[in-house]
């Protein structure tokens, strides 16, 4: 997968439905615009933005006119804009563009995480301390501190997302930031999981030895058009994986349902969390 925004690709996938449904070809579509067949078979996969007389043509090739085709436009133009995240591409590994638009698109973001606070639920002085673990110049360091608050706007907008995140305790009691800014943390975890009803946060303790999740973070975003299929997120040292067959997706559900049931419940955690949150100390 690459960094289409996911409405270009419910556009895509809405085209070739009107061309299947038209009982049209890819070389016919080709044909009728005087393109070859890959180019069709990308726009149709969101690969590329799309150029409005072309879609006008084909369009008209399928039958589609009046208000319908007019909303399709109107779409079109719509997906053809750059996401916020644009202005933040010098802060923004490409690898790591298409993670952003399906999360600011997905209607649900499930995800297990065994190193880290995942980066919605991220103070900035987390965030900071993090970041300087991999990058030294500060610029770019406030740059990418920056484009997580931004992202974090999602939770709380109109019409948010269920975040629904599995943590290992490991994460909470790995000093990699200093205390007092693990202590900010854990209040954010706190806050976040009692007063936003979208967010719902579970911990794997130490107790729990083996589980599915021992093989490294990952995210599943699910999506409120049904043309577009869940998508799973597996990060790596050379850049990301973007699976969306279901037999891979349906894996990682599992595996995270199965984590679910064995991590405490959800209604537990505030308590938990406060346990370690006096740990550490005031």
């Amino acid at each position: 997968m690459n960094a289409a925004t996911v409405r270009l690709l419910v556009l895509g996938r809405r085209l070739r439905d009107l061309r299947e449904a038209a009982g049209k070809s890819l070389e016919d579509a080709a044909t009728s615009l005087g393109l070859s067949v890959l180019a069709i078979r990308r726009i149709e996969l969101g690969q590329v933005k799309w150029k409005l007389p072309y879609i006008k043509i084909l369009l008209q090739e399928y039958g589609v006119q009046g208000e319908e085709a007019q909303a399709f436009l109107t779409l079109t133009k719509e997906a053809n804009q750059p996401g916020w995240w644009h202005r933040y591409r010098d802060a923004l590994p490409e690898w790591f563009r298409a993670f952003v638009s399906l999360e600011e698109e997905a209607s649900l973001i499930r995800a297990y995480e065994p190193h880290y606070i995942p980066g919605l639920l991220q103070t900035e002085d987390y965030a900071r301390a993090v970041l300087r673990a991999g990058l030294d110049d500060h610029e770019e360091i406030e740059r990418r501190v920056s484009l997580r608050k931004e992202r974090q706007r999602l939770l709380t907008r109109p019409g948010a997302p269920d975040l629904w995140v599995v943590i290992d305790e490991t994460v909470l009691r790995r000093p990699m930031v200093p205390p007092e800014v693990m202590r900010g943390q854990i209040d954010h975890l706190i806050e976040a999981t009692t007063t936003l009803p979208n967010v719902k946060l579970q911990v794997i303790p130490f107790a729990l030895c083996i589980h599915d999740g021992m093989y490294g973070p990952f995210h599943l975003f699910r999506f409120p058009f049904p043309e577009l299929p869940d998508i799973v997120y597996l990060e790596n040292a050379l850049g990301a994986v973007y699976l969306d067959q279901y037999p891979d997706v349906t894996a990682f559900q599992e595996a995270l349902d199965r984590m679910s049931a064995q991590a405490l419940p959800p209604q537990r955690t505030e308590a938990f969390l406060g346990d370690i949150r006096k740990e550490i100390g005031a």
